[in-house]
């Protein structure tokens, strides 16, 4: 009885020792540089977590306020991303098409012209000009109807619209997602002064819009920084006019990105524009509608794959390519319980998370982008979706479609006069109340980290300068007697 107890007892011990060594591999504080920074900016500890994992190497992993569920802003298109590479595959493609459902004789279709969206993230201005063009090709010159857009793809949500700092509406990183997203629905109106006037043009070019240049001209001086050029879209009785109003000096020129019109009348007007470039010509009118089942293909587009889909999305943080993402996934997962795409899509990743170990308890989304107030998910959770990443067959995949710190994208302009140029894939996230990085960085000694820094705060100002601070502490790791044998 006795011996048996003292084994019990050795064993006991031997388990505390064991959970303490545990406990003494896993750093629960603040690098000292990165409380000097939160403190340099105002700002208490408690609005920052921090996740540091080693992925290569015998690094000591952080996690400080890790399970607490925050806004990650844009580095939530990680999750949407990530999910997409596994759940519909690096090859994944969509189809935009043109079908007929009338006869096609001399050149002339007697029917109406259909064109099918299939949620193509990246249907610009150049590939839809090569569809027209392969339509044409195909023997259609003159249709005798209707334009008719089949828009039924996906099935949409109603979600409230977000504007984070109030103000114009019509940007185009708010535009929102479309079974028939054609150029993001943007607009380039370019003006340039010449002495006495002022020239606007457009691209693309869309049927059915005027422009109404009202712009004066100065005389030659210095360009402002912030031309005053200002557009007001006004409806008429057939088409729309673009007010263009504001100064400008002679010599100098203003470049304006928007998105005024709704997607119907964009996609209508863009491919009017582009058919009338082509020598073809469309008698009937624009409308909504579902293309039948006895119609024929005419012609058919597929986007580039789903690699480069997630590279442009992650490196220059597109938030409407990332919704149309998030809705493709829904798509393939909808079930009869789903009241739309984005709620399917909300369910199929979170079992993707389940199935591959990680707890996604604290894990919202509205619309895979980060551009909202409701999206959450804890720096732990985060983290432990990059290091499942690391180890995915995906992985160089997922990876280079990050910014390379000090190199390209929304990291391009950070970190230039360090040590990370080039070292760290990183995803960045910014709303008036969030900063955060998240993604993969190297040390000094050549180990790769995965690391997730979200700071929550009413006034997060300079809070990039912090998150900056993390990257290069984590650079900072001791030199291991493995870097002095390289």
């Amino acid at each position: 009885m006795i011996a048996t107890l003292r084994r019990l007892a050795i064993a006991n011990l031997l388990l505390l020792l064991a959970l303490s060594a545990s406990a003494a591999q896993i750093n629960t504080t603040l690098p000292k540089s990165v409380q000097q920074a939160l403190s340099a900016h105002k700002l208490p500890g408690d609005a920052l977590s921090l996740v540091v994992l080693p992925l290569t190497g015998p690094g000591v992993p952080t996690y400080f306020n890790a399970d607490v569920p925050l806004n990650p802003a844009s580095t939530m298109k990680l999750v949407t991303t990530y999910a997409a590479l596994e759940l519909l595959g690096p090859t994944h493609k969509w189809h935009t098409e043109f079908y007929a459902d009338g006869p096609l004789q001399g050149g002339v279709l007697n029917g109406n012209l259909y064109l099918k969206g299939g949620g193509d993230p990246k249907l610009n201005m150049e590939r839809l000009w090569l569809l027209m063009r392969d339509l044409r090709a195909n023997g259609v010159r003159e249709v005798r109807g209707d334009l008719v857009l089949d828009r039924s793809h996906f099935v949409q949500p109603h979600l409230p619209s977000f504007n984070d700092d109030g103000g114009d509406s019509n940007r185009p990183f708010l535009v929102e997602p479309d079974s028939l997203l054609i150029n993001l629905k943007a607009l380039r109106f370019i003006a340039r002064a010449e002495p006495g006037k002022v020239q606007i043009s457009i691209e693309p070019p869309i049927a059915g819009m005027s422009i109404d240049n009202q712009v004066q001209a100065l005389p030659a001086g210095a360009c402002p920084d912030w031309p005053d050029v200002r557009y007001n879209l006004v409806p008429q009785q057939s088409g729309y006019s673009m007010v263009v109003t504001g100064k400008l000096p002679a010599g100098c020129s203003a470049q304006s990105y928007i998105a005024p019109l709704d997607h119907q009348t964009y996609a209508a007007g863009a491919v009017r524009a582009i058919w009338q470039e082509l020598g073809g010509s469309i008698r009937g009118q624009d409308r909504v509608g579902n293309v039948p089942r006895q119609a024929q293909l005419l012609v058919r587009a597929s986007s580039p794959d789903m690699v480069e889909i997630i590279r442009d999305i992650n490196k220059f943080s597109n938030n409407t390519m990332a919704r149309q993402l998030f809705l493709s996934i829904g798509r393939q997962y909808r079930n009869g319980t789903d009241a739309d795409d984005a709620q399917a899509a909300y369910r199929a990743v979170r079992q993707w998370m389940t199935r591959k170990g990680i707890d996604p308890r604290h894990l919202v989304m509205e619309n895979g982008s980060g551009l909202s107030r409701t999206e959450r998910i804890s720096a732990r959770e985060m983290a432990e979706m990059l290091k499942a990443a690391w180890h995915s067959p995906y992985a160089a995949e997922f990876i280079a479609s990050m910014p390379l710190v000090a190199m390209d994208g929304t990291m391009r302009k950070r970190l230039r006069r360090t040590p990370l140029v080039g070292e760290a894939h990183i995803k960045t996230g910014t709303l008036n109340t969030v900063r955060a990085i998240s993604g993969f960085s190297r040390d000094q000694n050549g180990d790769t980290w995965a690391v997730v820094a979200i700071l929550n705060h009413a006034r997060p100002w300079g809070a990039s300068s912090i998150l900056d601070q993390v990257l290069v502490d984590l650079y900072r790791q001791p030199k291991s007697s493995t870097t002095a044998q390289r």
